[in-house]
């Protein structure tokens, strides 16, 4: 059998197109570690000057602002559960982390699902990548990621955000398919042009179906950081590996529900992002 269909060496094809494009694209790989180093180092320097306190009351405002009271209660207590267990800083370089993954997540997905919506050809192209993207095991992309940006926060960042696209794409291009055929023929018999349809009638209906692959965006986010801790990420992720690596389950329990918290308050948040807030009766 072996002799009659022989062994293409796929990895060894993988192997050659990843050492080319290192040795190709050295100086451009490395542009982009800078870049992204330099923004999660100064979101967390910049939500490092503020007491705990004070940030922990701003981001419970927050929550208020966009979600509901019982949310922004959670928030509070929940941040300064953390800051009592003494994974402050820790908890601020995850969510650099995320919020940093998911904003080059959400800006390139969101295009990308709208240029899909409108481009049947580009559907039919992008979906086969997402269907990989979404099954392919998340340790996998660490892998490329090491090589092209080493060691620390930047293979880490890629990582998340090649994880954490495919959600905001798919719902995207969902959202804006699944606005009515008559209002669609409305906005086009008042000679609406294709920005101007786009902007006024199918982005803001779509919005909650967008927000809703946003929401599972950060989630992914939330996980893959946590898996980057094997590659040098820091935060909450590498308190919970390190515990784990020296059996300290109690110290595993603390990190992770640290993890859960922080899950939780930018789930809600998000879940309750572009609705009217409903007097914070439910969570």
């Amino acid at each position: 059998m072996d002799e009659l269909l022989p062994r293409i060496p796929f990895a060894e094809w993988i192997d050659i197109a990843v050492n080319w494009l290192v040795t190709t694209f050295g100086t451009v790989f490395d542009g982009i570690a800078d870049l992204l180093e330099g923004i999660v180092e100064g979101s967390v320097d910049i939500l490092d000057m503020f007491p705990s306190i004070l940030l922990a009351v701003l981001f419970s405002l927050l929550a208020w602002f966009i979600s509901t009271r019982k949310i922004a209660l959670f928030s509070l207590f929940g941040l300064l559960f953390i800051d009592y267990l003494g994974y402050w800083y820790s908890m601020l370089q995850m969510l650099a982390l995320v919020l940093t993954s998911v904003f080059f997540a959400i800006s390139i997905g969101i295009p990308i699902g709208i240029w899909g919506s409108q481009k049947e050809n580009v559907r039919k192209s992008v979906v086969p990548v997402l269907d990989l993207m979404q099954t392919m095991p998340a340790f996998v992309y660490l892998l490329p990621a090491i090589f092209f940006f080493n060691i620390g926060v930047v293979p880490g960042v890629v990582a998340s955000v090649i994880f954490a696209m495919p959600p905001t794409i798919r719902l995207t291009m969902l959202g804006i398919q699944q606005v009515p055929e008559e209002l669609i023929e409305a906005t086009q018999a008042f000679g609406s042009t294709t920005w101007q349809r786009l902007s006024k009638v199918q982005i803001p209906l779509a919005k909650p179906t967008i927000m809703a692959g946003v929401n599972q965006s950060i989630m992914l986010s939330l996980s893959m950081v946590v898996i980057a801790s094997m590659v040098g990420a820091p935060g909450l992720g590498a308190d919970v590996y390190r515990a784990v690596t020296q059996l300290k389950t109690g110290e595993g329990f603390e990190a992770g529900l640290s993890v859960v918290i922080i899950a939780i308050m930018l789930d809600r948040i998000t879940q309750h992002a572009g609705k009217n807030k409903k007097g914070g009766t439910t969570l």
